[in-house]
């Protein structure tokens, strides 16, 4: 398509960030290229505030702003009219929408953004200045899509080349030295190799491979290898972590009291031999940072998250019902995730930690 013009180059952008742990850092090639396209802009991002330790450490994060919570108390109806009149003071040229969301394309309207770009989809079409089409978009649906091609489609039509693929984080110095304190205070010996388990994931049950079979694949990783199996859950998924060391025979290092920040778990898989999990945000992190990958994949279609990326074995299986997208099945038995054996994810990770070890 052709690029969008401008009479005068923005000055003050927008940039409105996914909601999704994954999607952000999947995002980055994409924050990157827009601050090269725009060097003399001032460039606001706009996204959780949970999610500021994601892009932490970047060249990114000199002026951000943070949606509410999405609450209906008196508090949070406050803060929502307070960051509207803070957008606003900022008279943005350009604002441009990652999410495909009505609230963000609502927000950017009322921020009086005076080109307002994003995709023309989920009814908001009338809010946007400048609606670029659904590339994905097919009868009762959309195809899936590498999301860092999909962002591509709107840099394409702001003038820039493609992003490319190359995802990319950054650690913080007080991060690291948190993460070394701890793994020394747990016991971790320096020459062990360290593999990571993420054994959660956000988006639903459905997503996570079982317990007791993280626990036979990390127990004959120790007796192999000596390794130290660090187990680093999310908020909430402690009872998961919690079991699978109930269910190993061998010592893991449980970090949950308290669980590490997002900003912690950044330097934790960027030093990692072995990042082992399930399709969730923290893998994200360790294409990131090109650490060694072994993923089980479920009810989720990989070619929404695929990069050329190294480094990672993905283990699935093909099945009938899937990919669903469903956070729980509504099946009597989970096909995806009970055909996906112990051995199968442990020759996998041989093979990546062999690249290392």
């Amino acid at each position: 398509m052709q690029a969008l013009q401008f009479e005068s180059e923005p000055q003050r952008v927008l940039l409105v960030l996914p909601t999704w742990v994954g999607d952000v850092v999947m995002a980055t090639p994409f924050v990157h290229a827009l601050f090269a396209r725009f060097p003399e802009a001032r460039i606001t991002l706009l996204m959780n505030r949970h999610l500021y330790p994601l892009l932490e450490g970047s060249p990114w994060v000199a002026h951000c702003e943070f949606w509410p919570p999405r609450k209906k108390t008196a508090e949070a109806k406050q803060q929502q009219r307070e960051l509207l009149a803070r957008l606003r003071a900022q008279r943005f040229d350009l604002a441009v929408m990652l999410p495909n969301s009505l609230r963000s394309a609502w927000l950017c309207f009322r921020a009086g953004a005076k080109r307002r770009i994003g995709f023309n989809r989920d009814g908001r079409g009338l809010l946007l200045t400048d609606r670029i089409p659904v590339p994905n978009r097919i009868k009762g649906g959309y195809e899936p899509m590498p999301l860092c091609d999909y962002y591509a489609v709107l840099a394409n039509a702001l003038g820039m080349p493609h992003p490319g693929d190359e995802l990319a984080l950054y650690v913080t110095d007080e991060a690291d030295a948190s993460v070394e304190r701890r793994l020394v205070a747990e016991g971790v010996r320096p020459e062990q190799p360290l593999v990571v388990l993420c054994p959660g994931a956000n988006f639903g049950a459905s997503k996570c491979w079982y317990p007791e079979r993280f626990a036979a694949v990390a127990d004959r990783l120790v007796q192999r290898h000596d390794a130290a199996i660090v187990i680093s859950p999310g908020p909430g998924e402690e009872p998961l972590a919690e079991a699978i060391v109930a269910a190993m025979g061998e010592r893991a290092f449980l970090l949950t009291e308290p669980c590490l920040t997002l900003g912690e778990l950044k330097s934790l898989i960027a030093d990692a031999d072995l990042l082992l999990g399930n399709d969730t945000g923290p893998r994200h992190f360790g294409r990131a940072f090109d650490t060694h990958r072994v993923t089980v994949f479920g009810p989720t279609e990989q070619r929404w998250t695929d990069t050329s990326h190294g480094n990672e074995t993905i283990v699935k299986v093909d099945v009938p019902c899937g990919p669903c997208h469903k956070k729980v099945c509504p099946l009597e038995e989970q096909v995806c995730m009970t055909r996906v054996t112990v051995d199968a994810v442990y020759e996998a990770c041989e093979q990546e930690l062999s690249a290392v070890l």
